[in-house]
C-alpha cells in the first residue's frame, strides 16, 4: 500500500496533466478548474484513506472528529470506502449529512438567541448552484471520483507489486 506522502506526490504529478486534459477537451478554463479543484481536494483530504488515521484525515484539523464514525463503521480498503463511484458518493453523502446538522445547529441558535443570521436552504443553494453552471457542478464530481481513483489505483499497484516480488522470491 502507497504512503500518504506518495499519494500526495501522485496527486501532484497528475494535476497538470488533468488540468491540460481537460482543457483539452471542454476548451473551458472554468470546468478545467473545477475539475481539477476537486482532483485536488479528493486527492490531499477527502479521499479513500478517511477510513483511517491518515494524512488525508489529518488535513481536517479541528473538524477531523467528524471522521470518527465513518472510520468505525467502515474497514480500511473495503468497497464502500475504496470503490469506484460508490466510495466517493458514500464520503459526499457522509459529509453532507454533517453539513446539514451544523446548519441546522446555527439555525437553533440564532433562533434561540434572536439572532437574524439569515441563510438560504441548501437545497436552494445547490439547485441554484447546478442551475448556473451544471458543466462545472459535474466536473467537480469527476475531479473528486478521478483523485480517489488515482489513490485507489495507486494502492492497487503498490499491493500487486509487493505480492508479486513475494512471490518470487518463495520461487527463488
Amino acid at each position: 500500500m502507497s504512503s500518504g506522502r506518495t499519494h500526495d506526490q501522485i496527486t501532484f504529478i497528475c494535476l497538470p496533466w488533468v488540468g491540460a486534459l481537460t482543457l483539452l477537451v471542454t476548451f473551458n478554463l472554468g470546468v478545467s478548474l473545477c475539475l481539477c479543484g476537486g482532483f485536488l481536494f479528493s486527492g490531499l483530504m477527502f479521499g479513500p484513506d478517511l477510513d483511517i488515521y491518515s494524512k488525508q484525515y489529518q488535513r481536517w484539523g479541528l473538524l477531523k472528529f467528524i471522521w470518527l464514525p465513518y472510520q468505525k463503521v467502515l474497514s480500511h480498503r473495503s468497497l464502500l470506502s475504496h470503490g469506484p463511484v460508490i466510495g466517493t458518493l458514500l464520503r459526499l453523502l457522509y459529509l453532507g449529512l454533517w453539513i446539514i446538522l451544523a446548519l441546522t445547529a446555527c439555525e437553533v441558535i440564532s433562533r434561540l438567541w434572536h439572532l437574524s443570521w439569515q441563510m438560504p436552504p441548501l437545497k436552494t443553494v445547490l439547485e441554484q448552484m447546478w442551475i448556473q453552471s451544471p458543466h462545472s457542478c459535474i466536473a467537480l464530481l469527476l475531479g473528486l471520483e478521478a483523485g480517489a481513483m488515482s489513490h485507489s489505483i495507486s494502492d492497487g499497484i503498490s499491493s500487486g507489486r509487493k505480492a508479486f516480488l513475494k512471490r518470487w522470491k518463495r520461487r527463488s
